[in-house]
């Protein structure tokens, strides 16, 4: 029988894929995400699962043109695939989503490509625990560099092992 090696104690560095911890992300940190582009297929199943039957969503000839060009997706849709952008920012360490104040500025159809671009701008260890606070302002940018939304999530998030002694 073959024994198998193994490497016991050492130190493995960072983990890939774990988000930051709250004390890692001081007033004025900047980051932004990788791009994502809002296909016909996203369009479809995102206004399938919420139900989201508005005409200019689900009506390729409808009775009155739209003013916009192209096919254009429901704000609801960018800010839900601009959440999921910045998922790996906060795998392990996002606690809760406390609230959001949230202005759409431009308007997206299908085939343009999004990016968040993040500014933290508060960050405050919480009154309990090894965690904290942190509101960042993000922007959705797309391929032509226009911001179309424009948000300020404030998260609770747990803090390094350093940070809770």
């Amino acid at each position: 029988m073959t024994k198998i090696t193994t490497l016991g104690e050492r130190d493995k560095g960072v983990q890939v894929g774990h988000g930051f911890f709250y004390d890692q992300l001081p007033v004025g940190y900047k980051f932004h995400t990788m791009g994502r582009t809002i296909t016909e297929t996203d369009l479809v199943n995102f206004v399938n699962l919420i139900w989201m039957t508005e005409e200019g969503f689900v009506n390729t000839q409808p009775d009155r043109p739209h003013t916009l060009k192209g096919r254009f997706v429901p704000g609801a849709l960018v800010y839900c695939f601009s959440e999921g952008l910045l998922v790996p920012t906060m795998q392990y360490t996002g606690q809760a989503f406390l609230g959001t104040e949230l202005n759409h500025t431009a308007p997206t159809v299908v085939g343009d490509t999004i990016h968040v671009e993040c500014e933290v701008i508060e960050m405050r260890r919480a009154s309990k625990g090894n965690r904290g606070l942190v509101r960042t302002r993000n922007h959705v940018v797309n391929q032509r560099n226009e911001v179309v939304l424009i948000y300020t999530p404030l998260r609770m998030m747990t803090g390094s092992p350093q940070a809770g002694r």
